[in-house]
């Protein structure tokens, strides 16, 4: 496997071509749009030069990487020549349907078409193609090129071969793959959003503030980063969009989202892409403010 497409040059899309490109592969970046395309190349060398300062790669090794990625504004042409296809495009049911029904008439009939979903059924995408059974999950973790684990997907079609191909292939790529069957929220969402919608519940019904809750759960529970400033890196339309999921799937009351949650999302407040959520962004302060409406 030589060739392989990327559909969306967003924040995951950039990442998932970086590490493909970093380990010797021919990476076609489709976009709509030029500019988010010329955005994600920028991205992935300012990304690089992280990597070159650390130690991680040389510098010579930085143009062998941007020379491995070429940026295309339609699928056909970006697809032509795919043994492999990760979609990294919108959460949204409706916009990878489409998606999915154009990749499998514009791939080439060998190639595997795998989905970047962090919660929408991988049978129901697999469904919109003629080829079910070369459909599966590749969900990797942002940001891409630090985080380890890659999440596969199994729909109820999947070929144990194409499966056993996304396993060695994520290994390639120095990730470590985990198998899970396609049920609402596979295993990390079914398992984070829960507990990050249980923060902003503590939080709605007044149990402790912004910066208690998320210092509990780091000095108690030795996460990195606290459950709300999560949320807010994830992005608040995200999350609510996968506890919707979670809720209509299993049809259990305990995966219904936060009230607190839909406001803030109605109002706009997303988190760090609009400025704040939770906590305030502003330039690039390291410094975590906590937004206006949570100060007391």
């Amino acid at each position: 496997m030589e060739h392989i497409s990327v559909i969306g040059a967003g924040t995951m899309g950039n990442g998932i071509a970086h590490v493909f490109a970093q380990n010797g592969f021919k990476v076609a970046l489709v976009d709509v749009h030029q500019a988010q395309l010329d955005k994600a190349l920028a991205t992935i060398a300012k990304n690089i030069d992280r990597q070159v300062a650390k130690g991680i790669i040389s510098n010579e090794k930085k143009s062998d990487i941007l020379q491995h990625i070429t940026t295309h504004t339609t699928i056909e042409e970006g697809v032509q020549h795919a043994a492999l296809v990760v979609e990294a495009a919108t959460e949204n049911i409706t916009i990878k349907l489409q998606l999915f029904q154009q990749l499998d008439k514009c791939s080439p009939q060998h190639a595997i078409l795998a989905s970047n979903t962090s919660s929408i059924s991988i049978t129901k995408i697999a469904a919109a193609t003629n080829r079910p059974d070369k459909v599966i999950g590749m969900h990797f973790m942002n940001p891409v090129p630090v985080m380890k684990l890659v999440e596969i997907i199994n729909g109820y079609e999947t070929h144990p071969d194409v499966s056993n191909t996304i396993i060695n292939l994520s290994l390639q790529l120095g990730k470590t793959p985990c198998v899970v069957n396609d049920y609402p929220g596979f295993i990390a969402n079914r398992i984070l959003m829960p507990m990050i919608n249980e923060a902003i519940y503590s939080l709605y019904e007044g149990v402790a503030n912004v910066e208690a809750i998320d210092t509990i759960m780091k000095l108690g529970m030795a996460h990195p980063m606290g459950p709300l400033q999560l949320a807010d890196f994830i992005g608040l339309d995200v999350c609510l969009s996968i506890l919707e999921v979670l809720h209509k799937g299993l049809g259990n009351p305990k995966y219904a989202p936060c009230p607190l949650l839909i406001n803030m999302v109605t109002a706009g407040k997303l988190g760090i892409k609009s400025g704040e959520g939770f906590y305030v962004y502003t330039g690039d302060s390291k410094d975590l403010l906590v937004s206006n409406r949570f100060r007391h």
